[in-house]
């Protein structure tokens, strides 16, 4: 009884915090905190640092670890608690393959690998980029990502759709720029994959300007698609925002209160019965 206590005690810690909870909101500030700490560590090691400094970047991050591996267990110990329609082995299962316990796991795996495979230290230094990845765990603490989250998940289909469309109109496009330059430019549209970064750069109205047309047909075809690259482009910009306009409009309309007052009487003016 006193364990299940103890069990639920550390749920609710590790769970973002409640209002009047004062020891779950130091540990999300705790574990804000030294996320924060980490993504700027990543940043300051692309320059020269002193060895002083690296050495306490070192600690820093077996602290980090050693914190981050410890939430991610208790985490793991329970989630039957966090989902107790089932049972406890299905319920770590399921917390284990999510997306975030995911995200978790990746942000400290880097650490333990060189000390069960070994590993060359230039593959080590490229792992060690994967602690940008504890920059998600943040999500558990702010309805910002979350909502984005909900945002393509509701508009999935749409966004796969236009998607969809727009990959269509650059394979077309390298195909026939690749047709039409090949001649003119052999070293320059080589192959179709470099007629498909023209058509990416060209598309997507960025323009790099490395790889061009030269001849009549490839200037007209490159006007056609820069012209259709600005409505096409554009629309999975406005399918998101017409999903984020839903999502926060029904986040402002739903009930704050438990209030007996119902959503429809809300909607009307209590003197003249109107709809508001």
């Amino acid at each position: 009884m006193r364990m299940k206590k103890f069990k639920a005690k550390v749920f609710q810690t590790i769970e973002p915090a409640e209002s009047g909870d004062i020891i779950s909101r130091i540990f999300d500030f705790l574990i804000i905190g030294l996320i924060i700490i980490n993504i700027c560590m990543v940043i300051a090691e692309t320059f020269t640092l002193p060895a002083s400094v690296q050495s306490v970047f070192s600690v820093i991050e077996v602290i980090s670890v050693v914190i981050f591996t410890l939430e991610y267990t208790l985490r793991v110990w329970t989630a039957d608690m966090l989902r107790p329609d089932l049972s406890p082995a299905k319920a770590r299962l399921r917390y284990i393959v999510s997306f975030m316990a995911l995200m978790d796991l990746l942000a400290i795996l880097p650490f333990y690998v060189p000390f069960i495979l070994p590993v060359d230290l230039r593959v080590l230094r490229t792992l060690r980029v994967t602690r940008l990845l504890r920059l998600f765990k943040v999500n558990r603490y702010t309805s910002a990502l979350s909502t984005i989250g909900r945002v393509f998940k509701k508009k999935a289909s749409q966004l796969i759709a236009s998607m969809f469309i727009v990959s269509l109109l650059m394979l077309i496009a390298a195909v026939l720029m690749y047709n039409i330059e090949n001649a003119a430019q052999p070293n320059v549209f080589h192959n179709a994959f470099d007629a498909l970064w023209w058509a990416v750069a060209t598309l997507t109205t960025v323009g790099y300007g490395d790889i061009f047309p030269i001849t009549v047909g490839g200037k007209i075809l490159s006007s056609v698609i820069a012209i259709l690259g600005i409505g096409l482009i554009a629309v999975p910009t406005g399918i998101i925002s017409a999903g984020f306009m839903e999502t926060i409009g029904e986040t402002s309309t739903a009930p704050q209160d438990s209030s007996p007052e119902t959503h429809d009487e809300k909607c009307h003016c209590p003197y003249c019965g109107k709809r508001l």
